[in-house]
């Protein structure tokens, strides 16, 4: 067995982007096993996948600092770590393959294509055209170790039997339609506005073979969820009610996943399940439409109205004039190519 290390430390988006990766190369290669090494919330999302351990990092205390680096590069060298692929490429794993490299091992790490996409998100002179996808970069970044991967031959997982738990919040599913919304990110330029939200729900929930999950986390997003909800039947609002495991076990069960530029839609699609996604500030063509999901699920702004889109890759820079771009995307459009999905 060849044991490789993968880092990818943050964030939960970029942490499920590993996932269809690692399945694959493993499914591909039977003489491999894999430590991932990252925080220990997404460690479920590898629970499944046989030949896989997962060390959880401790950045607050154990493995806080230089030294803190140090100290987890001790811990995994007792792992007898045969190569190392770096998926994060940021300082603090820059210093961690380093320790790596110095004893002999063999290491490499994923290209971002910084240039490519500055080249995208300037305001001026942009490039309007599609960058490697993170998950492609990935598959380099393996290759460099001679570990080939091919990602059209990827089996994704059995669904997972929803408990007694889940239940009690879905009921059991029959011929109907269970449709996923994850309405919040980590830029307000990447969230849909909430009135056309609550309107895109609405449209959904008239076919009553649908069944809606109002996926967020914490006081203020469970507030605005349950305005989403609207009273409405065949909606819920799953935040607070269900455990992040059980989440994940429900998402596997979606027949499609709605969600803006960020985790749950990577999530959904490690699964295998058709994600639409609604970028604001951002764009698809930076690299991080979800695994396997095609370009036209991909629903972006009138950039004749706003012909500087995308400002940015992860939607953290703001540009006057253009906090109402999402609303070019009408919700219509939205709950047609979900129908057309189903």
């Amino acid at each position: 067995m060849k044991h490789i290390l993968v880092i990818r430390l943050s964030a939960m988006g970029d942490a499920a982007m590993t996932v269809p990766v690692i399945r694959a190369l493993l499914q591909q290669h039977s003489n491999i096993k894999i430590t991932v090494v990252s925080r220990p919330f997404f460690k479920p999302f590898f629970d499944d996948i046989d030949r896989v351990d997962f060390f959880g990092v401790d950045l607050e205390n154990r493995h806080k600092g230089f030294l803190g680096i140090y100290r987890l590069y001790k811990d995994l060298k007792k792992l007898e770590i045969d190569f190392v692929a770096d998926f994060h490429n940021v300082l603090r794993s820059k210093i961690l393959r380093s320790y790596f490299k110095i004893i002999g091992t063999p290491t490499t790490f994923t290209n971002k294509g910084r240039s490519e996409k500055k080249a995208l998100t300037k305001l001026e002179k942009k490039v309007l055209k599609p960058v490697k996808s993170m998950i492609n970069r990935h598959v380099d970044t393996l290759a460099q170790l001679g570990f080939t991967v091919g990602l059209s031959k990827i089996n994704f997982p059995e669904k997972s039997v929803l408990s007694d738990e889940i239940l009690a919040v879905t009921n059991e599913k029959s011929d109907d339609n269970w449709i996923g919304i994850a309405p919040f990110a980590q830029y307000q330029t990447k969230v849909y506005p909430l009135d056309l939200m609550k309107e895109t729900v609405k449209l959904l929930a008239k076919n009553p073979k649908n069944k809606l999950f109002l996926f967020g986390g914490g006081e203020e997003e469970i507030l605005k969820l349950n305005m989403l909800q609207q009273n409405l039947s065949n909606v819920m609002v799953v935040a607070g009610k269900l455990k992040f495991t059980q989440e994940l076990s429900l998402i596997q069960h979606l027949n499609v996943m709605l969600s803006m530029d960020s985790g749950n839609g990577h999530i959904a699609a490690m699964y295998g399940v058709s994600v639409v996604t609604l970028w604001g500030q951002t764009h698809p063509y930076a690299g991080f439409v979800p695994f396997n999901q095609p370009l036209e699920n991909s629903l972006i702004p009138d950039l004749e109205k706003y012909p500087f889109l995308p400002t940015s890759v992860y939607g953290n820079k703001i540009i006057e004039g253009y906090s109402d771009a999402m609303r070019s995307i009408p919700p219509q459009l939205i709950v047609n190519k979900i129908n057309e999905l189903l």
